[in-house]
Formats: C-alpha cells, sequence, structure tokens
C-alpha cells in the first residue's frame, strides 16, 4: 500500500465507494480483498468487532496492490489508532465523531472519515481534520436532510451516506449531494464467498456510474 498523502484522493476519485466488511474471518480476507479490488474498489475497511480485525487488515495491505486504501471502521478509542497503523492500515473510519479519535488518527499520518448525524458533528469533525464525512445511520439521514446539511457545509466536504445502502437507494442521495457511500451488509456478510461478494460488488459499481449517466 502507498504512504503517498494522495493515495486517499486518488483511491476516492477511482471509486468513492467504501466497502465495509464486517465479521471478516482472516482466512477469508485476501480472497474477498481481491474480488473487491478486480470490481474496481480501492476503499475497503475492516470494522474492529470483526473477527481478528487487525490480522484481516493486515493480509489486506499485504496483498492488496499499492493504489488500495486498507484500514478499520468502528474505531472507538484512541489507542486502537496506533495498532491499525501497526498492522498496515491508513484509513480510520469511525461511527462517531469523537474529535480525539480524529486528531490522534491525522497525527498518525493516516486518513479518517467520522461518523456524524448533525451539522454539529459535521463542523467539529471537519476542524478536528476529518477528511470525509460518513453520514450514520443513513436512514436517519435522509436525503432531504443531507440535502440541507449540505447548503451550509463548505463545498470540498465529502459526504458519505452510510447504513441501509442498497443500489436501488443510491440515487436519491447521489442527487442530494452524496459524494460516495460506505457500503455494508448489501455488499458483504459472513458466509458470502468471494464469487457473491464480487457480484454484489458489480451492482453497486453499475448503480453509482449510471446515475453519473442521468
Amino acid at each position: 500500500m502507498s504512504n503517498s498523502s494522495a493515495a486517499f484522493d486518488a483511491a476516492f476519485s477511482s471509486l468513492p465507494l467504501v466497502a465495509i466488511l464486517r465479521g471478516l474471518k482472516p482466512v477469508e480476507a485476501e480472497a474477498v480483498g481481491q474480488a473487491l479490488y478486480d470490481e474496481g474498489f480501492r476503499l475497503i475497511e475492516v470494522p474492529l468487532n470483526s473477527p481478528d480485525p487487525l490480522e484481516s487488515i493486515e493480509r489486506l495491505a499485504r496483498k492488496l496492490p499499492p493504489d488500495a486504501v486498507v484500514g478499520a471502521g468502528t474505531v472507538l478509542l484512541t489507542s486502537a489508532v496506533t495498532q491499525v497503523k501497526d498492522a498496515g492500515g491508513q484509513l480510520i473510519v469511525m461511527p462517531h465523531a469523537d474529535v480525539e479519535v480524529i486528531r490522534a488518527a491525522k497525527a498518525a499520518g493516516m486518513w479518517c472519515v467520522p461518523g456524524v448525524a448533525t451539522p454539529t458533528e459535521a463542523f467539529a469533525a471537519l476542524n478536528a481534520g476529518a477528511d470525509a464525512l460518513k453520514l450514520f445511520p443513513a436512514e436517519l439521514v435522509a436525503p432531504p436532510v443531507m440535502k440541507a446539511m449540505r447548503a451550509v457545509l463548505p463545498a470540498t466536504t465529502r459526504l458519505l451516506p452510510v447504513g441501509g445502502i442498497t443500489p436501488t437507494t443510491m440515487d436519491g442521495y447521489r442527487r442530494a449531494g452524496a459524494n460516495g457511500f460506505g457500503l455494508g451488509s448489501a455488499l458483504f456478510a459472513p458466509g458470502m464467498s468471494p464469487q457473491m461478494v464480487a457480484g454484489h460488488a458489480r451492482a453497486f459499481v453499475t448503480a453509482w456510474r449510471a446515475g453519473w449517466n442521468t
């Protein structure tokens, strides 16, 4: 994996969809990661409440090409930031907007995407150095709410709805100003084969790219 400061921007520009591999086992990591990469995914997170998540992150970081950005999700503590970095992770994704965790990630030279659900949380996260904002849960932050937040946030802010996103629900958020998405159980769930994950990934990529042609 690349340590270039532009790696996150390049990965995001290539395909702004973050694969959330909650429940991934280390033995599955390389095959699932490769299947996602082959379908165009460049942003991959393993939530820390998965089985042996640091080992999975290490395997993904070692296996995937340099343009892949691998990291951890559900990062709740500053101490976890160091653990993820030591495993080869470059990305910290959070369900909340704890500014201390954001600052720890940035101090470690990592990218950070904290979870926010209000303008107050969004501005606090940006001021702490967030590279993008995870709108979570998306079921709460519906497209009209996101559109209202988009109107007051800096124009360059990258907004990624997360929670219950499927290929058929992406377009409403995209039209409201979403820059990308975090994809969970509709993309990967424990027990899925790499072939199944690839099929789901393909459907998401198709839906994302089709949205820009309408």
